[in-house]
């Protein structure tokens, strides 16, 4: 799982390609387990989460650009 510290660290681009990247892994493993038992059930929870990490840390981005002009 990232850490918020991790997540502060990288850039822009970075943040957002973990964001599509993760949401394509989510949406592989929602789909891939309709028909058998997931190897790891807490994964897709873990994947959201990271997601939600990420986005959160761009929102925060966007209103300290906003603060600041």
């Amino acid at each position: 799982m990232t850490k918020k510290i991790t997540m502060a660290a990288k850039t822009d681009t970075e943040l957002a390609k973990l964001i599509v990247d993760t949401r394509v892994e989510l949406r592989t493993q929602r789909f891939s387990a309709a028909g058998s038992r997931a190897k790891e059930s807490n994964a897709p929870r873990k994947l959201r989460v990271t997601i939600a990490r990420a986005l959160t840390e761009q929102r925060a981005r966007e209103l300290a650009v906003g603060e600041a002009a």
